[in-house]
């Protein structure tokens, strides 16, 4: 059997994703540097970095998924997404491997309405010119016919196992286990989307299951209409059976001064114009394409608090 092979094994979103493909008796090969394993999964130590150890890696799979997490860095994206991305495409390309990659929404910069897969590409910051930069170079490889692959999408996400990566755990579930006041980067009275880590995967998995969907973007199933974080993170306060205090607001101002500090605060700053205005991604074209309904917030939150038995009361 083909194996379905994870190129970033392990995180918030390859995780579940390995592990609902096992749940569907595929076959799964995980790369990454360490080896990670996984119980009923192939692991191989591959260096993305490294163009043949990677071909060979990806070589005879069904289709592989660029998961790929680099350190929350400007520099290093600048440096090394890049190459990642060139690297994945010309694995893929010689060895005729569709390719499913896991992108953001960075390189829309700020929009005003919704987000949708047509939104042009006006980056507001350094990283969102980076991430503009690969997804263009995957989409003219696309267009030249080197490979087929798709786009997918996905807002700030939250669930389980993204804890890590998620600012609205940090900022949030895991303040409240640790007995602090809630926090949010921006104004908390903005309309902000997110998406839930299971409906990431579930759409990953769709998606490479579907051989109409390839060659194309798509934004991951994710709850609309997007919810006011004040609400959202009130809710959290009430199902973990904490007080809610209210929200402790960093503007713009008090995250650059908290970063000459904290190096990863120094680098929200850029990011900050997404949580300054109405943030609404949506994801319409997928749920209507596979009839897929994403789970509602206030049981993606339950569900969250009981990933992480996290509830107080």
């Amino acid at each position: 059997m083909q194996p379905h092979t994870i190129i970033g094994a392990g995180g918030a979103i390859g995780t579940p994703l390995a592990q609902l493909l096992l749940e569907q008796k595929q076959a799964v090969r995980l790369l990454s540097r360490s080896g990670r394993a996984l119980a009923g999964a192939e692991s191989r130590a591959t260096d993305v970095f490294n163009l043949p150890e990677l071909t060979e890696a990806v070589r005879g799979s069904k289709v592989a998924y660029l998961l790929v997490g680099l350190d929350y860095n400007t520099k290093i994206w600048q440096e090394k997404w890049p190459v990642v991305m060139q690297n994945t495409i010309r694995a893929c390309a010689v060895t005729n491997v569709p390719l499913v990659f896991f992108d953001n929404v960075y390189m829309y910069g700020p929009v005003e309405g919704k987000m949708t897969e047509e939104t042009p590409f006006r980056p507001s910051s350094k990283k969102g010119e980076v991430r503009a930069k690969i997804a263009t170079m995957l989409l003219d490889a696309v267009q030249r016919g080197e490979l087929k692959a798709s786009i997918a999408r996905s807002a700030d996400f939250y669930g389980p196992w993204a804890d890590e990566k998620s600012m609205f755990y940090q900022t949030v579930f895991k303040n409240y286990a640790e007995g602090k006041k809630a926090q949010w980067l921006g104004n908390p009275d903005m309309p902000h989307s997110m998406s839930y880590t299971l409906d990431c995967a579930k759409g990953l998995a769709l998606l490479a299951g579907d051989p109409t969907s390839f060659n194309q973007t798509w934004h991951l199933p994710t709850h609309n209409p997007p919810p006011v974080p004040k609400d959202l993170i009130q809710l959290v306060a009430k199902d973990m059976g904490v007080p809610y205090k209210g929200v402790q607001v960093a503007t713009k101002t008090i995250t650059r001064l908290i970063g000459l500090f904290v190096p990863i605060m120094r680098e929200m700053v850029e990011m900050i114009y997404q949580n300054e205005q109405p943030y609404w991604f949506d994801s319409t074209k997928f749920e209507q394409h596979f009839q897929y309904q994403p789970i509602s917030y206030e049981q993606g939150i339950l569900d969250t608090i009981a990933f992480y038995n996290l509830k107080k009361g």
